[in-house]
């Protein structure tokens, strides 16, 4: 680790100790403390207030964190700049040889989406990590999500489920989750427990009315952070529900740790089939093995008993057989499915026919995963 990484680490460590008087969590997790950056020997960052933070809110994180960086042994000048939410910090000027490091992770060292060399990381204590992708939005990619991971709990596996869609979190709510995550002594941060599952979702962050308005850097570091700086534990299987697309999100986070395969969720209609056609395109590139296909809203059953194909008949049916994978299920379009996920009762907890379906997924995506458990897992750096 070079010394401006540990100095930013350093920051972090601070950071994890110091609460946010209005949320009740770290200044860290809440986002108060950002932007980093070494210059020279001066360690600056960004104080985010909001204007629920009074001035002797503000004066007290301030000099809490100063206090702890000097406590952890920082022994250069302590720069922080402090700013109300929304606005642009103020340009500084630098000299010509010195760097500007982001947190750990978000320069282009470890992960180069356009080339060079990528050091993935095993997950201590986690025996499978799986993708769950689609390269369009709305097709259901969180309900599956949701209800795989817990058709595994049942089915007897430890199981973690990360919601790696920052800007557009629903984990929290499908698996009605209300608590936040803590940080511990290590400061890694510690998913909370629900139906079994253990859950991290950046909704689990910030109020549900709060929009996260990030750029691409801040979104990439909290995935890292994550994958690499959370308490998972011993796990069987860890979920990670990807955002839409094929971007940088996808790329920080594939090429960041170890992936043993993804399952891409579709509806039959033909536009959602070629954005997941891309999503397919991305994950072999990458040289991550596709577990299956999902098919979703795959037909509406009329009160007749005849099923009418809403979106088209049979669409992620062919794309299985034409990349040669398993088609894992397909899922009707019904409101039980819908109410399940905006009540925080996934369906997969349930004894009918739907319940079934997500169990039969688990099971096919168990056994389209190698048998053999990984060699004991290299700890990831905090």
């Amino acid at each position: 680790m070079s010394e401006e990484q540990e100095v930013v680490t350093l920051l972090e460590r601070a950071a994890g100790q110091v609460r946010d008087p209005n949320t009740g969590k770290s200044v860290l997790l809440a986002g108060v403390v950002q932007n980093p950056r070494l210059d020279g020997e001066r360690l600056r960052f960004d104080l985010v207030f909001t204007a629920e933070h009074s001035r002797d809110d503000r004066r007290g994180i301030e000099e809490a964190l100063v206090a702890n960086i000097r406590g952890l042994g920082f022994e250069g000048e302590v720069f922080p700049f402090a700013r109300r939410e929304g606005t642009q910090p103020k340009a500084q000027a630098k000299p010509a040889a010195s760097k500007s490091p982001n947190l750990p992770g978000m320069n282009q060292r470890g992960v180069t989406p356009h080339g060079g060399p990528v050091v993935k990381k095993t997950l201590d204590g986690v025996k499978y990590v799986v993708c769950v992708a689609s390269g369009k939005g709305g097709v259901g990619k969180s309900t599956v999500s949701a209800n795989l991971a817990v058709a595994l709990q049942r089915q007897g596996h430890k199981v973690g489920l990360l919601d790696a869609d920052i800007y557009g979190p629903s984990v929290q709510i499908m698996m009605n989750v209300h608590a936040s995550p803590m940080v511990d002594e290590q400061n890694r941060i510690i998913p909370v427990n629900s139906y079994g599952v253990r859950c991290l979702s950046a909704g689990m962050l910030v109020p549900a009315e709060q929009a996260i308005i990030w750029r691409g850097p801040m979104v990439m570091n909290l995935i890292r952070q994550f994958i690499q700086q959370a308490r998972w534990g011993e796990l069987d299987y860890l979920i990670i529900d990807l955002p839409p697309g094929t971007g940088d999100a996808q790329l920080t986070l594939i090429q960041g740790v170890n992936v043993d395969g993804a399952v891409i969720v579709s509806t039959p209609q033909a536009v959602a089939l070629a954005d997941a056609v891309r999503g397919i395109s991305m994950f072999d590139k990458l040289n991550v093995p596709l577990l299956g296909l999902v098919e979703n809203m795959a037909w509406y059953e009329l009160p007749d008993g005849t099923r009418d194909y809403v979106f088209g008949e049979g669409g992620a049916v062919r794309l299985a057989e034409k990349h040669n994978t398993k088609l894992l299920g397909q899922l009707p379009l019904q409101s039980a499915l819908r109410r399940s996920g905006d009540q925080g009762l996934p369906a997969a907890l349930g004894d009918d026919a739907l319940a079934e379906s997500f169990a039969a997924m688990a099971r096919g995506l168990v056994e389209m995963l190698p048998p053999e458990a990984r060699e004991t897992p290299v700890p990831a750096e905090a």
